[in-house]
């Protein structure tokens, strides 16, 4: 969908579907409506005002009132979105009732479609935060992923064509446009993510993975490197190995480096978790457990994602992206419970379950992070469903060894509508994860902290480099639609990444 910019009043521009809003507060007052949507009615000879008394329309937050204006005007229909209550109205609210409108737009059949920019009146909203609002979430709501699908090529396929933001005042035009440009930038990171984690396992395989870096890193003329097996084991990565090496499919170790033009401010590693899928391995899962678990490289599509909008967004700070790819399956050479393991910084990892794995390849992904001395390291990974139970899908999980990046970290997500919630590391939590034999295991307590058992493990592997662990375990698949798109994969940690990597990341750390 494309979506443009019009200096021109709402009342005179030609669409089939025209997004009007109006807060609650409006619906109950006699006098006429407020801004655009007030100049339309009064283009209509106050059809919308009649409409919403007839149908007794409150203007509850998402709901939406359809009206045809019988030619009063260009535009064929109305659409009026509720805002809700006035007091709280902010950049969310934004983002759901742009994904209700543009939907509603669509079962509308409309082909061009025109918006008022919510939230740059009466809701005091900066107005390049609402465009890009509008246009992350217009273009992420209907986002489809329907290329496995027979289609009948006698039924067409319905489509907005044209988004239209229309705007009458010439000094908030060159800050609508850099709103529409990043949002634009930043949808098609997140499309590209959940592309790759709605994809089957048996395709989006750790070869696959490699393949789309490659093509990512060539496009936006950024450096890479794809180890093999072969190159891991020379550089000690027993732990990312061992899980690899029950499955047919061969292990890549991936390597992506952003370099600014000028001089880097800071130097930022982001490292995704790459499980393409996750059998659980020997301790293999339930069947209705591996369902979904080709998502289990939602980490990598995240963190590759974010890297091929770098280009554009041009940030400041070096960013160095790793992914250790592999699959998680039982076989007569997978590695076995009981088996104890050396990662790539040396220490000595005892085997007791092999479904804690993501940690386990972790462990040698951030090792080799480590190794570059860079001045923080970032981590997502769907890594926990004690994550999960905690926080459901609603809320990705923090844990850290730094406060400072941690709130950074949190701010950005929560910006950028990706909830964040902290959750602590304590000494006893590093004591659960001692082993008798072995410098630690890859487990916890059974049924206790188990996101926080997973955190501390990552945790041996950092040195004393600021680290934030992000377990978008929950987050990362939803069972129905939200604000912003289907049910299945989200894309998960794009616009966190995104928006911390562009406006926080410069900014120094202290150790806690």
């Amino acid at each position: 969908m494309k979506i443009t910019l019009k200096n021109q009043k709402l009342e005179n521009i030609s669409c089939d579907v025209l997004i009007l809003n109006l807060f609650e507060v409006e619906t109950r007052r006699s006098t006429s409506l407020w801004g655009g949507t007030g100049a339309v009615d009064f283009a209509l000879n106050g059809l919308i005002k009649k409409i919403i008394k007839e149908e007794n329309f409150k203007g509850k937050a998402g709901t939406t009132l359809v009206i045809r204006t019988n030619g009063l005007i260009p535009a064929k229909k109305v659409i009026v979105i509720g805002l809700g209550e006035k007091e709280k109205f902010d950049l969310n609210s934004i983002r759901k009732i742009s994904a209700s409108a543009i939907r509603c737009a669509k079962k509308e059949k409309a082909k061009t479609v025109c918006t008022i920019l919510h939230g740059a009146g009466a809701g005091k909203i900066d107005i390049k935060n609402a465009a890009q609002a509008i246009t992350e979430v217009s273009q992420l709501a209907l986002y489809e992923f329907d290329r496995l699908k027979s289609k009948d090529k006698k039924e067409p396929k319905m489509e907005i064509k044209t988004l239209i933001i229309a705007e009458t005042d010439k000094s908030k035009l060159k800050d609508i446009e850099s709103g529409i440009k990043r949002g634009n930038i930043v949808a098609r990171a997140q499309a590209l993510a959940r592309d790759m984690v709605a994809e089957s396992a048996i395709t989006m395989t750790p070869t696959k993975i490699a393949n789309i870096a490659r093509k990512v890193a060539k496009e936006n003329k950024l450096k890479i490197k794809v180890l093999d097996s072969a190159a891991c084991k020379k550089l000690g990565m027993g732990a990312f190995l061992a899980v690899a090496q029950g499955s047919d499919e061969p292990p890549k170790f991936i390597e992506i480096k952003y370099t600014p033009k000028r001089k880097p401010k800071k130097h930022v590693v982001i490292v995704g978790k790459g499980i393409t899928f996750d059998s659980g391995g020997l301790s293999l899962k339930p069947a209705n457990s591996m369902e979904t678990m080709k998502d289990d490289m939602s980490g990598s599509a995240a963190t590759i994602s974010t890297m091929s909008a770098m280009k554009e967004l041009q940030p400041d700070v070096a960013i160095t992206m790793i992914v250790a790819a592999a699959e998680n399956m039982p076989s007569g050479k997978a590695y076995r419970p009981g088996d104890v393991i050396r990662a790539m910084n040396g220490k000595t990892i005892e085997v007791l379950n092999t479904d804690a794995e993501g940690r386990v390849t972790l462990a040698d992904a951030v090792s080799y992070a480590a190794k570059q001395k860079p001045d923080e390291i970032i981590d997502l990974a769907t890594l926990t469903g004690a994550c999960v139970v905690a926080l459901g899908d609603t809320a990705n999980g923090v844990m850290t060894n730094n406060q400072k990046l941690a709130d950074k970290i949190i701010k950005a997500g929560n910006e950028a509508g990706e909830r964040m919630w902290q959750l602590p590391l304590y000494d006893e939590d590093r004591e659960k994860i001692k082993s008798d034999i072995a410098d630690m295991i890859n487990t916890g307590s059974k049924g206790k902290s188990g996101a926080q058992n997973g955190a501390v493990f990552i945790e041996k592997f950092v040195s004393d480099i600021p680290w934030v662990h992000i377990d978008i375990a929950g987050p990362s698949w939803i069972d129905k639609e939200n604000e912003y798109g289907p049910k299945g994969p989200t894309g998960v940690g794009v616009r966190t990444l995104i928006n911390y990597l562009t406006n926080y990341a410069s900014t120094q750390n202290h150790h806690a």
